[in-house]
């Protein structure tokens, strides 16, 4: 069972490549399921400030998803698609969340953090937001976003729950006690994580999340997926054949897979 459920394409404005070239990537390298999971268009940001490589724009949602569903049906005897969305939490905006999600067939809807306000911790053109702050603060600030993202009840799994590492900005005090409390979230509303491999190529230089949290996810039982969070076709499922051995190591045998929002676990 090979599996990429978290990947991106040109519309979200970050990515390069068409999602026919995922797909077709995905069957040269032999992929069994292969999740097309772009970002969910942004709700809060000022559309003076708005960058359009941000995410794909509303007027994009209802083609990426009528595509999605042209190519699973074009490539259903090569390939399985699933077709998810990477559904950015934002405090205060849940209910126009929901209406995005409610409103079509997804298979999959990835619970990911990555704006603090509108500071978008995840991009590299906003590091300038860490200077004069207290690293540990962010950090719990960002895993209490991460656990109201759990509490709503809109998602499936939680995407890089750590990614607030993602560019080394470490606190001057373990934060594994933030860390534990967001996966005992995970835990309670019965929802799963991802072991996203993008983070080898970060700065950080680990995946999302780290092993000790790995770790606690396989002794409390938190179900877990893989993705290679791959901007370009090229990347698919780069670092995956890693992410697998990893899981094995620490004790997993099984994989979360998700159809029409619920998940299954495979053998791997």
């Amino acid at each position: 069972m090979l599996i990429d459920y978290h990947t991106h394409h040109v519309r979200c404005g970050h990515a390069s490549g068409e999602l026919e070239d995922y797909i077709k990537r995905g069957i040269e390298i032999g992929l069994t399921q292969l999740g097309l999971s772009d970002h969910m268009p942004l709700l809060h940001v000022d559309p003076q400030t708005y960058w359009p490589e941000m995410a794909m724009s509303k007027e994009e949602l209802p083609r990426y998803v009528e595509e999605c569903l042209h190519l699973k049906e074009k490539y259903k005897d090569q390939i399985d698609i699933r077709v998810g969305l990477e559904g950015d939490y934002i405090e205060g905006y849940e209910p126009e969340i929901a209406a995005i999600i409610n409103d079509y067939p997804w298979d999959y809807v990835i619970g990911s953090v990555h704006f603090l306000g509108e500071w978008d911790i995840s991009d590299f053109r906003q590091v300038a937001g860490w200077e004069g702050k207290d690293i540990y603060e962010v950090y719990a600030q960002y895993y209490e976003a991460v656990k109201k993202a759990v509490r709503t009840g809109l998602y499936d799994y939680i995407g890089h729950i750590d990614v607030i590492k993602r560019f080394g900005y470490t606190p001057d005090r373990d934060p594994w006690d933030l860390e534990k409390a967001a996966l005992d979230t995970v835990k309670e509303f019965g929802l799963a994580i991802e072991l996203n491999a993008s983070g080898l190529r970060m700065p950080c230089k680990e995946m999302f999340p780290s092993r000790r949290m790995l770790e606690y996810c396989h002794k409390v039982g938190i179900p877990l997926t893989i993705g290679s969070d791959a901007h370009h076709p090229e990347r698919l499922a780069q670092y995956l054949d890693e992410a697998r051995d990893l899981l094995k190591l620490i004790g997993f045998n099984e994989i979360a897979t998700f159809h029409a929002r619920n998940r299954h676990l495979v053998t791997f």
